[in-house]
């Protein structure tokens, strides 16, 4: 692991001679700036819009713009002599509880391993630490900036975190639109209670991926592959529930769901089980249908009586100006209204024939 500081922590009169390591690495994938026309990468240059040339590192100094075109100069000798003497050393100042410190002050986190004849002296503060549940507050120096920190002990390493200062921590009172204390619903308040302790788990970091940098990293090999890369389709957003107490009691019900996998994606999804809450209805039994008479003139009669109702049916929609298909009769539901017809039509039929049966 690469060395990036090397000093002593010191508490009192000891001193803890210590290498610092950086705990982080940043994954994110670098690209560089092309220029569209020609594929060549663009190259930056540090040049000077007045005397319109390159101006290299040994003549560069730096400036404080105090007003608009206006600025105090410092020049590298300068900077250095306003620097601490004891630039070498993490200056433990306090020992505080953790819970104390809010996790907005924690910027960025170093390892420390102990230094040539260091080790003794490193077993002692991590073993003190330990014992006492206590960490140290101290100031450091790293590349020219001051910073305050934090020396406290993960497993079996001491470890440094970085903090701003305080007058580096916005007000919360410069947020804009954050609600007033008001009083919450028992109802809602009680559902959400209630999802939080559905979704509460241990925290396990190992389940918990950067997606975009994985697909960004398959795209990347298929293009190198020479396959030809399609856009991702993009993902439905859910119905926007407006009403609190739906939205809860919708997603209480999602974690109440048995899992299913969509044949589609191969993720897994929520399915509806035949009687939990959300399953679709079954539909409805229909009826069977009665047999159509075979008599020759009961047909004839049914297609004397819907025809009268089809034209009428036609005749209004023309009188609208409507075509047809606009008024969203199906065929089936012109079946539906023409039954009533039809059965006035056997019964006609019927009573003909009885009375030339009297006769």
């Amino acid at each position: 692991m690469h060395t990036v500081w090397k000093g002593a922590i010191s508490f009192g009169l000891v001193h803890v001679p210590v290498k610092m390591h950086t705990a982080t690495e940043d994954k994110d994938i670098s690209m560089r700036m092309i220029h569209k026309e020609c594929g060549s990468p663009l190259s930056y240059v540090r040049s000077c819009p007045v005397c319109d040339k390159e101006v290299a590192w040994d003549e560069i100094i730096k400036g404080y713009e105090y007003e608009k075109g206006k600025f105090v100069l410092f020049d590298k000798d300068e900077l250095e002599q306003l620097q601490e003497d004891a630039n070498r050393a993490i200056t433990i100042l306090d020992f505080v509880d953790l819970k104390e410190i809010d996790p907005v002050y924690f910027q960025k986190t170093y390892y420390l391993s102990p230094d040539q004849a260091g080790s003794n002296a490193y077993q002692l503060l991590r073993e003190a630490l330990k014992e006492t549940a206590k960490i140290g507050i101290a100031k450091v120096t790293i590349r020219a900036k001051s910073s305050l920190a934090a020396i406290r002990v993960i497993d079996n390493c001491l470890v440094m975190e970085t903090m701003f200062y305080p007058d580096e921590i916005r007000a919360l009172s410069q947020v804009p639109n954050v609600p007033e204390h008001v009083e919450v619903n028992p109802k809602e308040l009680d559902m959400a209670k209630l999802l939080i302790s559905q979704l509460s788990t241990e925290f396990e970091p190992e389940k918990y991926t950067d997606e975009y940098r994985a697909r960004l990293l398959d795209q990347i090999q298929r293009k190198i592959a020479g396959q030809e890369v399609s856009a991702a389709p993009s993902v439905q957003p859910a119905d926007n529930i407006v009403d609190l107490m739906a939205a809860l009691q919708a997603s209480i019900n999602a974690m109440k769901q048995p899992l299913g996998t969509d044949p589609g994606t191969g993720r897994a999804v929520a399915t509806a089980s035949g009687t939990g809450a959300g399953a679709a209805p079954a539909p409805a039994s229909r009826k069977p249908r009665k047999k159509a008479t075979a008599d020759p003139s009961a047909a004839a009669g049914e297609a004397k009586e819907a025809a009268p109702t089809t034209r009428r049916r036609t005749s209004r929609k023309a009188a609208a100006g409507l075509p047809a298909e606009a008024t969203g009769t199906a065929p089936a539901e012109a079946e539906l209204e023409a039954k009533p017809a039809a059965r006035r039509s056997r019964r006609k039929t019927a009573k003909k024939q009885a009375d030339e049966a009297a006769q």
